[in-house]
């Protein structure tokens, strides 16, 4: 029922936003409006749809290949929710941590973590943090969810794309002209769209699909299989702006919840919210609760949680090799760091 009401309401809000973000648009193609460079390459990755498309986890990749080829790498983000978002703030120089996910925000915090190598600066001037990059020694700025934000200029634009999103859109489909690469997520059972292909000649289409690597506890951070988990009763619960993904891919690898427990996107888990779990996981039987990690990074700080028994799934994303060739002809030739 919630659901059958929503729809209208997101439908609404998503053709006011497309208004907006075509008007814009028209002012920076005619000019009216220009972008600034910046002092290093920049590499972009974004959506045209309402949060949920694997941007940060796609983030992630190309900081953590670029550094495998040597190159020192550093995210750029608005930091969404944080104390920096609007004061800005460097999280990392690819050292000791600086703040915590309450300044950062829940996302760069996540990458810091898994990165200790990788700069990461926060707050909405994008531009600001890409000089404050610069001037650290970083040679390339990887931009988070970077698609509409064109006050800065970047080398290569990369789209994630649902074809099959039609409600949750903050700009048309034919934004995908604007972009240099598109990513589409695998589907065994619905191949790629060829009137995309046709439709936008000019850009180049890429595969990705969503690996579960393995479950971590969040208060030990010990690690096991997720097949270990298979057979098991356990609760699942997340704060993500579409958690049925979530959900489908514990069911992809064999683990079913008992158990599904919804929070708004970058849920910052209250002490009302702790009570609900736990009330959940005693009513369920359940003897785990899984969440995911972007949840995991404040859930591990909160001392309400550390009796509970949470554990998380960690992802990675599987990108068509030949993207990476492709990404380097755009950013240019780099000296190793």
């Amino acid at each position: 029922m919630y659901i059958r009401i929503m729809q209208p309401v997101m439908y609404l809000l998503s053709l006011l936003h497309r208004l907006g973000c075509r008007i814009r648009n028209v002012l920076y193609e005619t000019g009216l409006l220009a972008s600034a460079e910046a002092p290093l390459p920049v590499v972009s990755v974004g959506n045209i749809s309402f949060g949920g498309s694997e941007k940060t986890p796609l983030a992630q990749e190309l900081l953590r290949h670029l550094m495998e080829k040597g190159i020192r790498p550093a995210l750029v983000t608005r930091g969404y929710r944080g104390r920096w978002e609007r004061t800005g703030g460097i999280l990392t120089r690819g050292g000791e941590l600086q703040g915590n996910w309450r300044d950062s925000g829940d996302e760069p915090y996540m990458v810091a973590r898994n990165l200790p190598e990788a700069g990461v600066y926060v707050g909405k001037d994008r531009l600001a943090s890409c000089r404050m990059a610069k001037a650290d020694g970083f040679q390339v700025a990887v931009l988070d969810d970077g698609f509409q934000h064109r006050r800065l200029q970047r080398e290569l634009d990369i789209l994630l794309f649902d074809p099959e999103e039609k409600i949750r859109l903050r700009e048309s489909v034919s934004a995908l002209q604007r972009a240099d690469a598109v990513f589409l997520k695998q589907n065994p059972t619905k191949p790629h769209p060829e009137e995309l292909t046709r439709r936008f000649s000019d850009t180049r289409f890429f595969s990705y699909r969503v690996v579960a690597q393995k479950v971590y506890s969040v208060a030990l951070q010990k690690s096991s299989s997720l097949a270990d988990w298979k057979g098991k009763k356990v609760l699942a619960f997340c704060g993500i702006a579409r958690p049925e993904r979530f959900f489908a891919l514990l069911n992809s690898e064999g683990i079913h919840p008992s158990g599904k427990v919804r929070f708004p996107d970058h849920h910052p888990y209250p002490p009302g919210s702790i009570v609900r779990i736990r009330t959940r996981l005693a009513k369920s039987g359940a003897e785990a609760a899984f969440t995911t990690e972007k949840d995991a990074v404040k859930l591990g700080t909160l001392p309400d949680c550390r009796d509970l028994p949470l554990y998380y799934v960690k992802i990675a994303l599987d990108i068509d090799p030949a993207f990476y060739e492709y990404m380097h002809s755009r950013i240019g030739p780099l000296t190793c760091a």
